[in-house]
């Protein structure tokens, strides 16, 4: 069974983490090339716009397979090089693969969001929660520190501060303070999830598909770029988007007080 499952309904495409029995534990050998194989296809199909991220049966993500730890086993066996490499060619395949998704990524947490499954959810753009959902980076309760990322994207989420309170007490927390803290954009009732957070792709889809790859890659660039690099980037993206007819498309349509309908040319 793949641990990534992808549906397509329209332009958006659904990736499940498809765990449920291990409530989408994940890091287990094989991980980070199933989840980069599903990525890629995404980002090579120009007719999906925008991708809706959520987990099967009540968990979003439970983090690292903890009894695997315990066992020494996959993942978490051999010396210290080895579970180096495997961090390398394996876990971080997963959040690099979601991180670089090219279109828009809506997490719809579910369920539990914990340790790497937390810090998965924070590699896509947009958060969603169920009001059932929890979030925690609960690593130093275990012994260890965020070996996937979280510890850079963490604080760009949610601050400096609360990366750090979250981090330092492990403690976890429900989706009303997830809101609060601005760790996900908007909390509903959990039988209402899917819809809000489909609604919310499909509004996205509706938009220039070429311009939105390329104002996601600015945004992105602009977190850690220059102000004078991220001009020449700007200038450089508007230029191609000039040149495309979604461009005199959204023009026209403006004039002629209509919506427009992008096709990617």
């Amino acid at each position: 069974m793949s641990l990534l499952t992808l549906e397509k309904r329209g332009h958006v495409a659904i990736l499940t983490l498809n765990r449920p029995e291990a409530m989408n534990a994940l890091g287990a050998p094989g991980d980070g090339d199933q989840v980069q194989a599903v990525c890629d296809q995404v980002n090579a199909d120009r007719d999906i716009r925008c991708v809706v991220l959520t987990g099967a049966g009540r968990a979003f993500s439970a983090g690292g397979d903890v009894k695997a730890m315990k066992a020494r086993e996959g993942a978490f066996a051999g010396n210290g090089v080895t579970i180096r490499d495997g961090y390398r060619g394996n876990i971080h395949k997963v959040v690099r693969s979601i991180y670089g998704l090219e279109v828009p990524s809506i997490a719809a947490v579910n369920g539990a969001a914990i340790g790497l499954g937390c810090d998965v959810a924070c590699m896509t753009d947009i958060r969603i929660a169920a009001d059932t959902a929890k979030f925690g980076v609960t690593f130093l309760k275990l012994g260890l520190i965020p070996g996937d990322g979280g510890a850079w994207l963490l604080p760009r989420t949610i601050g400096m501060s609360r990366a750090c309170e979250l981090l330092f007490t492990g403690d976890v927390i429900d989706a009303a303070t997830a809101a609060d803290w601005g760790l996900v954009s908007k909390v509903v009732p959990a039988a209402e999830l899917m819809d809000a957070a489909l609604a919310l792709a499909e509004k996205i889809a509706l938009q220039p598909p070429h311009a939105l790859r390329l104002a996601k890659s600015l945004l992105k660039q602009g977190q850690t770029t220059s102000y004078d690099t991220l001009m020449e980037m700007s200038a450089a993206a508007q230029a191609i988007a000039h040149l495309t007819h979604d461009h005199i498309e959204g023009v026209d349509a403006l004039l002629e007080k209509r919506q427009a309908n992008f096709t990617g040319e």
